[in-house]
């Protein structure tokens, strides 16, 4: 089986939350496409419910283009505590945070529920495990933790 460099981090040792650059792919024709570790909660210490975290993936997939160029797609981890980012590509970490930031301030504090796309079964495979009160809760708990810039040590929040 091929290796997945998820599966070789030490999720003892980070320090969540955190954005962490995990590699950069380049395509046939040189094309960068980087992957983004964005880490909301401690590993093997908590996760988002799932209805809060499905909601918060709906609401990042458009507040993160509206706030940073490049963005391909940000899927939750299945261990729900963060979110893979695939961007077009190399952007630095130090930008993808105030992004991802102001993305949560946003659904901490402006978000109705009428701003969440996706909430209907047209729209979502899912639709009925929604829950804006928990996106706005674990929104407002990352943004008061601060997000790091850095896996392993609390920079720059």
């Amino acid at each position: 089986m091929a290796d997945v460099e998820s599966f070789t981090l030490d999720h003892t040792a980070v320090q969540a939350p955190y954005v962490r650059l995990i590699g950069v792919e380049h395509g046939p024709k040189g094309d960068a496409i980087s992957n983004f570790d964005v880490r909301f909660v401690q590993p093997n210490e908590g996760e988002i419910p799932t209805a809060g975290l499905h909601t918060i993936e709906h609401l990042l997939a458009s507040l993160l283009r509206d706030r940073i160029d490049g963005v391909i797609d940000i899927s939750p981890f299945g261990c729900r505590t963060g979110f893979h980012l695939i961007m077009w590509g190399e952007p630095a970490v130090a930008d993808v945070v105030p992004a991802v930031r102001d993305s949560l301030r946003a659904i901490a504090e402006d978000v109705e529920w009428e701003d969440v796309p996706g909430t209907d079964a047209f729209s979502c495979g899912n639709y009925r495990d929604h829950s804006l009160h928990s996106a706005r809760e674990w929104a407002r708990l990352i943004v008061d933790r601060g997000i790091s810039l850095d896996a392993f040590e609390r920079v720059g929040v």
